[in-house]
């Protein structure tokens, strides 16, 4: 029998995912590594961290399956996107990476939208938002002179990562889409955006696609973690690309529902899309593919929030109890997610959140079950640009927090008003990384023949028509909710003892 390995470097802890030929599990492991926090806004990591913790897990993974090294035949790469790892002409790294959730770029965002203006949409097919990675670049160059005159080649994290175990250095397509300084649909760095802000082209790495060999381990490396120095190492993607194939998302009319902190709607296109910036459009994993993506930054972080507020004591299975006799629409009761404020199709860090319709009759599970709607209504709006765009939502496949409760489940059908299905067995981006490899190493044509041997799914949640119909009047109730409480948050920031937090 031979194996992969998927690893997904995330923001808090690396997993590497052992897979076999058939697509099963057969060992995982994972490990954290530190946030540094030292400001407000602020949020970065040392790059030594990651490639310790992974070095640990592949051990731990080959140690506990007692797979034989030579059976082993790739490892491909999930990661998470948009951070900011400088290297200097001898490879070393110049300063903490400075990752996605960093905040600090505002001003450089506006600079990038005052030089280029619709030009931007047009090459990067992204609004300039503080998570990415060209306003980073910016910033470094502004406040960091004398290191940024040191740097010769910029990556993100998983590519730095594969540095480090391969000696090469390469981006992928789908992490190169979202640093605002690729032209998505000619799969080029930008000459335009690099000359805009006197970047050189020598800072920006070689471009692969994520199923591409980049090379073999390092030997060193290989005997660290007991792998042979033959094993394959592919490219890999972004951490949405590779969660998109491991649920998989490799066709038309296939759409993914991911609620975890943040939440995201995921569509695959094979065309090239404009939605004016309001939705993200990056390349996908699968050869010559796009996908358009909104985000909901406070998913569930909202229901989280509110249980740790009325409920800290409770588990999350007695904290729903009681939401299925609550009626579609949570008797009146409006929730809006926008506790840490919004990205899609608001991108505005002031907005707040809020219950509207609040009276004396409402108790504890209409709270839960108007967050829930609340946040599904969120997410909704990015299906409906999908939509408008001419973008097909057949099928969505749930994720994450989203798929652990029936009643949720069977609220975004209906809210959605498309059949939702939920995972046999869920991975994430590792075994979307997997995937990459087992392709890579020539099991499967195609991702698409691997998603059909790989990728199974449970139960499927159908609409229900009246609540279908419940729920289609709520929500244009829901979207006039940003608009009307708009100036307000924004005005009531200044009211804040801690500044805008």
């Amino acid at each position: 029998m031979k194996y992969v390995i998927g690893i997904d470097l995330g923001t808090g802890s690396v997993k590497s995912l052992l897979i076999d030929q058939q697509g099963r599990a057969c060992g995982e492991a994972s490990r954290p590594y530190p946030l540094i926090h030292e400001q407000p806004g602020y949020s970065e990591q040392e790059p030594e961290h990651w490639v310790q913790e992974t070095l640990a897990t592949i051990r731990e993974v080959l140690e506990r399956s007692g797979v034989q090294p030579g059976d082993v035949e790739g490892i491909s790469f999930s990661g998470q996107m948009h951070g900011l790892v400088l290297l200097n002409a001898e490879g070393q790294v110049l300063r903490p990476a400075i990752l996605w959730n960093d905040t600090r770029t505002t001003p450089q965002c506006r600079a990038i939208e005052a030089k280029l203006g619709a030009r931007l949409l047009e090459i990067t097919k992204n609004a300039a938002l503080e998570g990415f990675t060209l306003p980073k670049l910016l910033w470094v160059k502004e406040h960091e002179p004398e290191l940024f005159a040191q740097a010769a080649v910029f990556l993100l994290p998983k590519d730095y990562l594969r540095y480090r175990l391969t000696g090469k250095l390469h981006m992928d397509m789908t992490d190169a889409a979202g640093t605002l300084l690729l032209d998505v649909i000619g799969k080029r760095w930008s000459p335009d955006m690099l000359e805009a802000f006197g970047l050189q082209a020598s800072l920006c790495p070689e471009l692969v696609e994520s199923l591409d060999n980049v090379g073999t381990l390092l030997p060193d490396v290989a005997a660290e973690v007991g792998l042979s120095a033959e094993t394959k190492v592919f490219a890999g993607g972004a951490d949405n690309a590779c969660g998109a194939v491991g649920a998989g998302i490799v066709g038309k009319g296939a759409t993914l529902c991911s609620v975890g902190t943040s939440g995201v709607i995921l569509a695959y296109e094979a065309e090239e899309k404009d939605f004016a910036g309001k939705l993200h459009f990056f390349n996908h994993s699968q050869p010559d593919g796009y996908y358009a993506m909104g985000v909901t930054l406070g998913a569930g972080y909202s229901l989280d929030w509110l249980k740790k507020t009325i409920a800290p004591n409770e588990s999350f299975e007695s904290f729903l109890a009681g939401i299925e006799s609550v009626p579609a629409g949570s008797d009146g009761l409006l929730f809006t997610p926008y506790l840490v404020g919004e990205r899609t199709p608001h991108a505005d860090a002031l907005i707040r959140g809020s219950f509207i319709g609040l009276d004396g009759s409402h108790r504890r599970p209409h709270l839960v079950r108007a967050v829930m709607e609340g946040i599904t209504f969120s997410l909704n709006e990015s299906v409906e640009s999908f939509r408008e765009a001419g973008i097909e939502v057949e099928t969505i496949v749930s994720i994450g927090g989203g798929a652990k409760n029936d009643v949720w489940l069977q609220m975004q059908a209906d809210i959605f008003n498309a059949p939702v299905v939920k995972l046999t067995q869920e991975q994430g981006p590792a075994l979307g990384a997997a995937m990459l490899a087992a392709v890579g190493c020539g099991w499967f044509a195609s991702l698409g023949e691997c998603a059909s041997a790989f990728v199974a799914y449970d139960r499927r949640f159908e609409p229900v028509a009246a609540n279908a119909a419940k729920y289609r009047e709520l929500f244009a109730l829901y979207k006039d909710v940003y608009s009307a409480t708009k100036a307000l948050s924004h005005r009531l920031q200044a009211h804040r003892g801690g500044g805008q937090g």
